[in-house]
């Protein structure tokens, strides 16, 4: 069967998965639909449960060769959806503004081509991990001792893109995405009268000067890239009139390039967080969540794409710059090589995590040529 001719079984695929959404690390039901679609068709094994909710579909050649993994992602986000199509979204607060239900659908529609087409050497992992949003998945899988067992030679993953055309395949040697990752600062005094706050220890003037420090620290002259830091959220006290504050939170997005520019501003900021402390005579914690390094691509991998690309007849756009968002396949290009690339979802597209976001159908057949071209190379 001609992969067009299959764009329609992967279309309604991609909107069952669309129409039931899970959020990160609870993808249980998105994953058996996965597993039941995978049954279809004649994979030689299924994995289940990697890494919490992960799948990993697998094809084998007759003969030992590399083994090549392609990975997409299962998890949706906490946003109501304000589409009024069929398939939108029947949970409240939940739905695919990443479009993971677009690239669910693209790794899936390797099932067939790789059931027709038989491999003669090698091996094909087409993973589906959990909770990529929130920075957790990668890591969960990448520690399962299920999975350390596949041992791949090579990693390739993809995103759509909203704002370049459709079907261009966006790429970029070395830094694809940025790293990132979420800091929470308390502060904590000794709480007074609102009539007496000299009385009391309060965490106001430490708060105030940290919102203004750490968004100084992009401007340190040892960083060697771009790096940005975002408040995204300070609690000082509670409604309270009559009570001077004791406690505070202070909460901030930390992003850069490059990996070793992270270590740089992170530790800055420790430096930072811990003199306002001891100048302010606070006691204080530091938590950092939702971390992920920057996707760092392998030039082979992206010539391989690009080969791909170019194989199919898709128009390459290739970037300078990476882009600010994060993504934690680069956990996966830590270990082994591999590269991202994007595909372009529509330039009047509405932008990812917005809540009018839809996947664009027509480019499902698009990310399949693409990968089974990768593969072809790679196993070749």
């Amino acid at each position: 069967m001609k992969l067009e001719n299959s764009a329609n079984e992967l279309i309604n695929f991609r909107r069952l998965l669309h129409k039931c959404p899970e959020l990160s690390g609870k993808e249980i039901e998105t994953a058996k639909k996965i597993v039941r679609f995978a049954n279809t068709f004649d994979a030689d094994k299924i994995l289940t449960q990697l890494g919490g909710n992960g799948v990993a579909v697998i094809f084998e050649g007759k003969e030992k060769g590399k083994t090549i993994l392609i990975r997409c992602d299962l998890d949706a986000l906490p946003i109501s959806e304000e589409n009024g199509f069929e398939y939108k979204s029947v949970f409240a607060n939940v739905s695919h503004k990443c479009g993971h239900d677009g690239h669910m659908a693209i790794v899936s529609g390797l099932f067939r081509q790789l059931s027709e087409e038989k491999l003669t050497k090698g091996k094909v992992v087409l993973l589906f991990q959990p909770a990529e949003e929130t920075g957790e998945g990668a890591k969960l899988i990448l520690n399962d001792s299920k999975f350390t067992e596949l041992n791949p030679d090579y990693v390739f993953a993809l995103h759509n893109l909203p704002g370049f055309a459709k079907h261009q395949i966006v790429i970029k040697y070395n830094e694809f995405a940025s790293a990132s990752k979420g800091l929470i600062i308390r502060l904590t005094g000794k709480t007074s009268h609102a009539a007496e706050p000299e009385k009391g220890i309060t965490p106001t003037l430490a708060v105030a000067e940290l919102i203004y420090g750490l968004l100084d620290i992009p401007k340190n002259k040892s960083l060697k890239d771009f790096s940005l830091v975002t408040i995204i959220h300070s609690k000082i006290g509670e409604r309270a009139f009559g009570t001077t504050p004791g406690y505070a939170e202070l909460m901030a997005t930390v992003r850069t390039y490059k990996n070793e520019d992270m270590l740089t501003l992170t530790n800055c900021a420790e430096e930072l967080i811990n003199k306002a402390a001891v100048k302010h005579k606070l006691k204080f914690e530091i938590e950092w969540v939702e971390q992920f390094p920057a996707t760092v691509n392998s030039k082979e991998c992206v010539d391989i794409i690009s080969a791909s690309a170019k194989e199919n007849n898709f128009v390459i756009n290739k970037i300078n710059e990476p882009f600010r968002w994060s993504e934690d396949f680069g956990y996966f290009t830590q270990k082994y090589r591999g590269a991202f690339f994007g595909i372009g979802a529509g330039e009047n597209l509405p932008q990812l995590h917005n809540p009018d976001y839809d996947f664009p159908d027509e480019i499902i057949v698009t990310g399949v040529k693409m990968f089974y071209s990768i593969i072809k190379k790679v196993l070749a």
